[in-house]
């Protein structure tokens, strides 16, 4: 018999390895896995820088709280005085004397005068008919020939206040006490000496303001008045209560107007030098603040220092 086929087995349910497709689809999963990771990895460290920023914003405004509170608790008390003497600087861009005082008391300044019998060649002279000897002027620092004139004011000047006098005029009231330190002043100083200050620059400043007035009267256009005071706030000072007092104009305070402002004295000096070699008048005046007086001040014909009282030297230097 032929032979017969030998059977084959039957195929099995078991499937080979699966193939690897992983390269084949680059799509897959497996492929985003890297990206993923840089994306978070970058959004971590923006979270982490916004966070830093966010506490050093929380820092500066906590500071920022602090500084507040403590430009309030420090200023709170000083507005007055820092406001003032911001007026005073801007014043004066746009437009320790109680020693002295002591001495000048004790020294005579104003030499007495000798009087002198004439003698029988002055007589002769006389009558044969030569000029008698000219009668020294108000500028040399005498002002009894003016006594009435000088007293009447003085009384005028303690009555009511003339707001719409014309200017150079006296606008405001002087006190008894500022009335009768000019009058010592004119009179019994011959316009060259110190005075007691009123208390204050504005009442100091108001006692000036009523002698250039008296002296326009006597000199007109003829003097200048020049003011001494170390600090610019002060300055300005002095000229607000001038300028209020007297009626004046920005235009009245310059070098070649009626009031002139200074700091130094050695400027105030040159420039009263300059106005007697015109023949013109300088009529000086000094700051209660200022601690010295320069000696050569002492040798023109019209001077006026204020001398502080107890304390008002240590208040002044306090507020500015």
């Amino acid at each position: 018999m032929p032979d017969e086929p030998i059977p084959q087995p039957a195929p099995t349910g078991e499937a080979g390895p699966p193939a690897d497709t992983s390269t084949d689809h680059p799509g897959s999963t497996a492929g985003q896995a890297p990206d993923t990771d840089w994306q978070q990895l970058a959004l971590a460290e923006l979270r982490q820088q916004r966070t830093q920023l966010e506490e050093e914003i929380r820092q500066l405004e906590a500071r920022r709280d602090q500084i507040n509170r403590e430009i309030s608790s420090s200023f709170a008390g000083q507005a007055d005085g820092v406001a003032r003497r911001l007026k005073g600087f801007q014043d004066y861009l746009v437009g320790a004397l109680q020693d002295l005082a002591v001495a000048a008391e004790q020294v005579e300044l104003v030499p007495q005068q000798v009087l002198v019998a004439p003698s029988a060649l002055d007589a002769a002279a006389q009558a044969a008919g030569e000029p008698a000897p000219a009668q020294p002027v108000a500028a040399a620092g005498l002002f009894s020939a003016d006594e009435a004139l000088i007293r009447e004011r003085l009384a005028a000047f303690q009555g009511q206040p003339d707001f719409y006098a014309d200017p150079w005029k006296l606008r405001r009231s002087l006190e008894t006490g500022a009335a009768a330190s000019l009058d010592s002043w004119f009179l019994e100083q011959g316009g060259r000496g110190a005075q007691p200050s009123s208390g204050s620059r504005s009442r100091n400043a108001l006692v000036t303001a009523a002698a250039v007035a008296i002296l326009g009267e006597l000199y007109g256009d003829r003097f200048q008045t020049l003011v001494l005071a170390s600090q610019p706030e002060r300055l300005g000072e002095w000229r607000r209560i001038l300028q209020d007092s007297l009626g004046l104009e920005r235009e009245d305070f310059g070098p070649t107007s009626g009031i002139v402002l200074f700091e130094r004295p050695d400027a105030l000096i040159e420039r009263a030098d300059r106005l007697e070699e015109r023949g013109e008048l300088p009529f000086i005046v000094v700051d209660a603040a200022e601690q010295v007086v320069d000696i050569p001040i002492l040798q023109f014909p019209l001077w006026l220092a204020f001398a502080p009282g107890p304390g008002e030297l240590i208040d002044d230097e306090e507020l500015y």
